[in-house]
């Protein structure tokens, strides 16, 4: 299993680095764009595509926090009984990646991530920045 998340979060790290500079070429989404871009570049993003997600901001709108309420992964292998994939250290390294591409003053926080629990959500980020 570590071999597994091992190799994983290297993968991801250049996927995600890749998948935020395509993304904002074609959505002209420019660098150093804040946390408004990185809010819209995430919902650009394949897993937006096949997985329910959310954004919610801080009252303040200093802090948008992202939430994957159904993950197909997850999903896939609860319906075959196996337990959750232990994602949290491969997700902390592809949402870190993905948010500083967009723009390298954002910083990344894991809320809950497996192999923690949150009830009705698979994974929970906060996103903050500093000018």
């Amino acid at each position: 299993m570590q071999t597994a998340i091992d190799l994983g979060a290297s993968s991801w790290k250049r996927f995600a680095a890749a998948e935020a500079r395509r993304i904002m070429a074609t959505f002209n989404i420019n660098p150093d764009a804040g946390l408004e871009g990185l809010e819209r570049a995430l919902s650009l993003r394949l897993y937006a595509v096949i997985n329910t997600q959310r954004i919610e901001w801080s009252s303040d709108r200093k802090h948008p926090r992202f939430f994957m309420d159904v993950c197909r992964v997850q999903e896939t292998r609860s319906r075959k009984g196996m337990a959750d994939f232990p994602c949290k250290s491969v997700g902390i390294v592809e949402f870190e990646t993905f948010a500083a591409t967009i723009d390298p003053r954002i910083r990344t926080t894991c809320l809950h991530c497996p192999p923690d629990t949150a009830s009705d959500e698979y994974c929970g980020w906060e996103f903050t920045s500093w000018s």
